[in-house]
């Protein structure tokens, strides 16, 4: 990397303000009452991590490996331990997620932790504490690990809260901060925030950390799973947190798993030209690689007029250009009517809202099992709306009604199909084979579920789709789809007041797929 003049002037006179710093706060450690010294590190030790340490940060470790504070206001010998890094054993896995854990505040049981991603910077930093719980209580307390030790060890500091003399004059105890969908980020106009978040994932927040109003400054935020409302199974949902950009920016993931969503996400945005762009990038994609990539030919306007089902323009357009899509390692989209892979038996066709109201594309295999590929359509407008994946087997459905929402529309599934290819190609060009991600295309194979709800909660909405389900018989459910990521996991039967094998009459899509109900037999 070149450094510009202006670049390296600002790393220097940073590196002077953090090494102050480091010895302001080393020389009230040597003489605090309140705060003692851990035993050092070596510079072998120091040396053998898998980081670059800051000069500063270096010059603290080589004096005092942690520090243990006593709260003469707490009771006596009760004591906050903070290690400044790993034993030597554990140093080759301990900085993974860009941050190091110092230790737990006794007075709240918030953990402590420092960014230390990043090459050329002055300092560690910032210091967090945090508890990714539930609740989301994350508070970033000072902007480098030399403010927060300095305004901790200083004499007069109280070491069992935030120091409010980190992050210079100004600081408010009051200064907050709202965590934003990565995808926002990914698609906003920050390019270098972009950079880091990639193309944004629909589970992550993030947090600028380099544009906060104070210290220390809350961070308001939740996740995106919920305990409220049981299911069928053991939750064990949790927050993966990690820091990047050289300390710029806090990452907060939801693994949702065996728990329902408990609040919308931000989708990617499906370009306004998705049918014309995943027309181009396909043909590139077979032109490139046509021993994993094929397409075979579209249909003219006049065989579509003569279809059961009305075609808009937008999905013409593609129809025109491509009839199927095979691609290595994917179930193969097949876009024209009457492959025999399409076929369901009648219990199926039925359960599925009958004729006019799906548009059949692929079959998919998961072990012994099977699911049908669709587009949801509505039969009033002939609107063609999202895709799903929803289980074949009449016996499977009806006991178990799953399905997979894997698109927003065609052309959104075409380009979901254009990037795993090019991903698994990107892959394979770094030797590691053409393996593209397939599984989340069967329904309930670990994507996020949203919460199935009785359908009388939607009485009153004033949202029409919404209060006309509110009319189904009791015991319907449905789910919001909307609000969801995609893909998806809806299954019915792991909602808490799901009645116990009763059987599916049958699955609608208002809409287009906007919502989908579960309506039950009768008795």
């Amino acid at each position: 990397m070149i450094r510009t003049g202006r670049a390296r002037g600002a790393l220097v006179g940073g590196e002077a303000k953090a090494m102050a710093r480091a010895d302001e706060a080393l020389a009230a450690l040597r003489v605090s009452g309140t705060v003692r010294p851990i035993a050092p590190f070596t510079a072998d030790a120091l040396d053998a991590w898998p980081i670059t340490l800051p000069a500063a940060v270096r010059r603290v470790l080589l004096e005092a490996g942690g520090i243990v504070t006593v709260d003469p206001d707490r009771p006596e010998g009760d004591t906050d331990t903070y290690r400044f890094g790993p034993a030597a054993e554990y140093a080759s896995r301990a900085f993974r997620d860009g941050y190091w854990g110092l230790g737990e505040r006794g007075g709240d049981h918030l953990q402590v932790m420092v960014g230390v991603d990043g090459t050329d910077r002055p300092d560690w930093g910032p210091v967090l504490a945090a508890s990714f719980g539930e609740d989301g209580d994350v508070w970033v307390l000072a902007p480098t690990f030399t403010d927060w030790l300095a305004g901790l060890v200083a004499p007069g500091s109280d070491a069992g809260s935030a120091p409010t003399r980190a992050g210079g004059t100004g600081a408010s105890a009051t200064a907050s901060v709202s965590a934003v969908p990565s995808v926002a980020v990914a698609e906003g106009p920050d390019a270098e925030l972009a950079a880091l978040v990639g193309r944004g994932d629909q589970l992550t927040d993030v947090v600028d950390l380099a544009k906060l109003p104070g210290y220390p400054c809350r961070v308001i935020w939740e996740p995106y799973y919920s305990l409220e409302f049981a299911t069928a199974d053991t939750g064990g949902s949790e927050i993966e947190a990690a820091i990047c950009g050289g300390g710029r920016l806090l990452t907060l993931h939801s693994v949702v798993s065996g728990d329902f969503l408990g609040r919308p996400v931000r989708r990617h945005t499906v370009p306004a030209d998705a049918g014309a762009r995943a027309v181009s990038e396909l043909r590139d994609l077979a032109a490139e690689f046509p021993a994993r990539v094929a397409l075979t030919p579209g249909c003219t306007d006049g065989e579509m007029d003569r279809w059961p089902v009305r075609v808009p323009a937008g999905i013409r357009e593609v129809l025109r250009e491509i009839g199927a899509v095979r691609i290595s390692g994917l179930p193969h989209l097949l876009l024209l009517p009457g492959a025999s892979e399409h076929q369901v038996s009648p219990e199926t066709h039925a359960m599925l809202g009958g004729d006019g109201t799906y548009w059949p594309l692929a079959r998919i295999d998961y072990g012994p099992y099977t699911a049908l590929a669709q587009i949801r359509l509505d039969p009033a407008t002939g609107a063609w709306g999202c895709a799903v994946s929803v289980m074949s087997a009449p016996d499977t459905l009806r006991e178990f009604p799953d399905l997979t929402l894997i698109a927003e529309s065609l052309p959104d599934l075409l380009l979901t199909y254009a990037r795993l290819a090019r991903e698994a190609a990107a892959r394979e060009g770094a030797g590691a084979g053409w393996r593209p991600e397939a599984d989340w295309l069967f329904p309930n194979t670990g994507e996020a579920w949203p919460r199935p709800v009785p359908v009388e909660e939607w009485a009153g909405s004033a949202d029409p789709l919404l209060a006309a389900a509110a009319e189904l018989p009791a015991g319907t459910h449905g789910v919001d789809l909307r609000a969801v990521p995609v893909p998806a996991d809806v299954s019915f039967h792991r909602a808490e007041d799901w009645p116990y094998r009763h059987p599916l009459k049958r699955l609608t899509f208002p809409g287009a797929g906007t919502l989908v109900l579960a309506e039950l037999e009768e008795g």
